[in-house]
């Protein structure tokens, strides 16, 4: 009799909603399959030569020369005779991810890794921008073309691959550039526009969203499905008769059938779902089956990659169980992450448990990836990011909690690749029963920072991970002309609606894809987070100051009032226009007195800038430009970002980081804006205290540049005596 390579516990205990439970029915198709316990001293399988493996995340690929397949459009003639099918530039300035460029960051970060005999490459998720056909079908031929050279790729699914469980056909974009500069709206032949016949926009499905099981399908070769070549490969539900993996078994089990589970509005259903309803005393709803791709493999003897999908979509209020495949019956899995993964898909947890296990006992080097961060990924500063900027700011929705943390590590795993949020750090976790768990986030292809991983086992317990920079992208510029015309027409039209996405031409004198995003990072400052993130008075502050102008403000002390300014011209440039008027205290001092006090100050800064070795001066060569756009740099890429500031700034800011008070004052406020009666100091030296402790914290992480992870010792630790740091 031949028995299944997992089988299931024999019962079920009533546990909370966030157990790791056991299936308790043979028949529930979404239950985990989980291996038998190790035996007792198990021999290991002798340590295989490390595999290197580059993580490319976050490429969010767009088919610049792709084709719409529209008789209506076919995007800007080119004069090699392509066309280029691109966003406009304003669109790229206020988005946090490029639409064009990282289409030559893809081919040139695969051509290096490929120079550097990489010829296993993961990636965890967003791998295309919104999973349009056109830009599935495009990414595809190019690691069609590299496979032919050798290489091989293992991707994991993001919220942007797919955006929603099923096909949505109203999908599309409205910023298509047009070879006079313009705008051009391009749908999905469902979306009402086109069902009405909008002239004004472009229908074909092309830009429709693809949904999980057609992008399973169209991307199988690159790990969702089975390959000859591999020595495993396998799902959370896959049965291998007396435990003897086959590739047809595993082809068997490998359709969008055999990978269902259940969920529910209110948690993970099938076998979980009774001890879920016992724990919230009432029954689950909006529950349906969704396909799960994630799957273990073993391309290379001894190499473990455990791709996991994280993607979450929570049946939501119009969740229609008469017509399940509707996208809009799902909340998006952006912000869900594992959060939601540790209550919503709790066989995966099980799963990764079992695989941990069978990795340590059969000696494998396990690296698992997926597209969401399991811990931190803001350096720990989470709390005070959320204190200090507009409720919302920097999307601290999507920091996993603390549970998360704790659940993961106590699986078993140790190492965890992420995505999404587009940074560049380290962190990790130790659980209280001693379990540790490493989160490596790698960046982004498509923003400030551009680099991809390359991570290797030295042996059992030591991990060495790389951080490779594309700063040097060849073609880069190669659709500038294009943005020159968009330019030239935002400028001379008298459009109100273009005089407001006017951006600055510079950025088209860059001369490297490091210049050009380390602008379109200043850009995006300017046009888009300095609103949306900052609390106005803040954003003064911080678009009006240069750095001298700051560390003079953190040494002043004064009893003129921000209502006062207005008569003390030409001192600094604050106004109390973000300020609420307040009741006058009944003793004042002159406004002209600000300048007495300024001086004073200005004598402090100096000490302060002379024991630095360092001249007071110097610091105003920090602009405000330079400084909101240092901010946000470092929030996305951590040390990369202080490696691009050189050594001097960095020993500015850390002047900037030790000179406030310890106990600013605190502010006045009426209702949620700052009373006008506030001394001038105070609420910069309040807030901006803590936006260079923020950003001392971020720019003193963990080593996220070359490091190594001591598995047993249970440290990271920096592996290059070159990185910048803020301690």
């Amino acid at each position: 009799m031949t028995r299944p390579m997992h089988h299931r516990a024999a019962a079920c205990a009533a546990l909370s909603l966030l157990a790791l439970l056991a299936g308790c029915s043979p028949g529930d198709s979404d239950a985990p399959v989980v291996m038998p316990p190790p035996v007792q001293n198990p021999v290991p399988a002798p340590t295989p030569v490390s595999t290197a493996v580059a993580f490319m995340s976050d490429v969010h690929f767009q088919n610049v020369y792709g084709d719409f397949k529209s008789s209506q459009f076919a995007g800007i003639p080119t004069k090699d005779g392509k066309n280029a099918t691109i966003r406009t530039m304003y669109a790229q300035l206020t988005s946090t991810r490029l639409f064009n460029e990282n289409y030559f960051a893809f081919y040139a970060a695969l051509d290096d890794a490929y120079a550097k005999g990489i010829r296993v490459v993961a990636l965890p998720g967003d791998y295309t921008d919104d999973a349009q056909p056109m830009n599935v079908d495009g990414i595809a031929e190019i690691m069609k073309q590299y496979q032919a050279k050798g290489m091989r790729f293992f991707i994991a699914p993001g919220n942007h691959d797919p955006v929603e469980p099923y096909d949505d056909n109203e999908a599309g974009k409205n910023d298509f550039l047009t070879k006079d500069g313009k705008e051009q709206k391009i749908y999905a032949t469902g979306n009402p526009a086109c069902l009405a016949k909008d002239p004004t926009v472009i229908c074909t499905d092309q830009v429709m969203e693809q949904g999980t099981e057609r992008l399973m399908v169209k991307m199988g070769e690159f790990g969702f499905m089975p390959n000859k070549a591999d020595l495993l490969w396998e799902t959370p539900f896959s049965k291998y008769d007396a435990g003897k993996y086959t590739y047809d078994a595993a082809l068997a089990q490998s359709s969008g059938k055999s990978r269902e589970f259940e969920i529910c509005a209110e948690g993970s259903g099938g076998a979980y779902k009774a001890a879920g309803e016992a724990k919230l005393g009432k029954a689950f709803t909006r529950c349906t089956k969704l396909i799960d791709t994630t799957y273990l493999v073993e391309p290379v003897k001894g190499l473990w990659l455990l791709s996991i999908d994280a993607n979450v979509f929570v049946p939501n209020a119009k969740f229609d169980p008469a017509n399940p495949t509707s996208f809009k019956g799902f909340d998006g899995a952006g912000n869900a992450g594992w959060n939601k993964v540790i209550t919503h898909k709790m066989f995966l947890m099980e799963y990764i448990k079992s695989v941990a296990a069978r990795a340590k006992a059969e000696g494998k080097q396990l690296m698992a990836f997926s597209h969401y961060p399991t811990m931190d990924f803001y350096a720990n500063q989470t709390q005070a990011m959320k204190d200090v900027f507009k409720s919302g700011a920097f999307q601290t929705a999507r920091v996993p909690d603390a549970s998360v943390a704790n659940a993961v590590a106590a699986t078993g795993l140790r190492l965890h690749v992420g995505g999404h949020m587009h940074f560049n750090g380290t962190n990790d976790h130790t659980d209280g029963g001693g379990n540790y768990l490493v989160n490596v986030q790698s960046p982004s292809l498509a923003v400030y920072g551009a680099a991809y991983k390359v991570v290797t086992y030295k042996d059992a317990d030591t991990i060495d991970v790389q951080t490779i920079s594309l700063s040097t992208v060849p073609r880069f510029a190669e659709l500038f002309p294009h943005y020159v015309v968009e330019n030239d027409y935002l400028k001379g039209s008298s459009v109100p609606g273009d005089a407001v996405k006017r951006w600055d031409r510079s950025i088209l004198d860059t001369r490297s894809y490091g210049e050009f995003t380390h602008q379109y990072f200043g850009e995006l400052s300017r046009l888009r987070f300095m609103d949306e993130y900052w609390p106005c008075e803040m954003k003064e502050a911080a678009m009006a100051l240069n750095g001298k102008q700051m560390l003079i403000l953190s040494q002043l002390q004064t009893r003129v009032t921000l209502a006062q300014l207005k008569d003390a011209p030409g001192v600094l440039p604050l106004t109390a226009a973000c300020a609420s008027a307040g009741t006058p205290p009944g003793t004042t001092v002159a406004a002209s007195t600000l300048a007495t006090d300024w001086q004073d100050a200005t004598v402090r800064a100096e000490r302060l800038a002379t024991a630095a070795g360092l001249r007071l001066d110097d610091f105003a060569n920090l602009t405000p430009y330079a400084f909101y756009g240092d901010f946000h740099r470092t929030v996305y890429a951590g040390e990369l970002a202080l490696r691009d500031m050189g050594q001097a700034r960095v020993n500015q800011y850390k002047v900037l980081m030790s000179a406030f008070p310890a106990t600013p004052a605190p502010i006045v406020r009426i209702g949620d804006k700052p009373s006008d009666q506030n001394p001038v100091h105070v609420p910069f030296q309040q807030q901006f205290k803590g936006v260079f402790a923020i950003l001392k914290g971020l720019g003193s992480a963990k080593p996220s540049d070359h490091f190594t992870v001591d598995l047993k010792g249970k440290k990271v630790s920096n592996a290059s005596n070159n990185g910048l740091s803020f301690n």
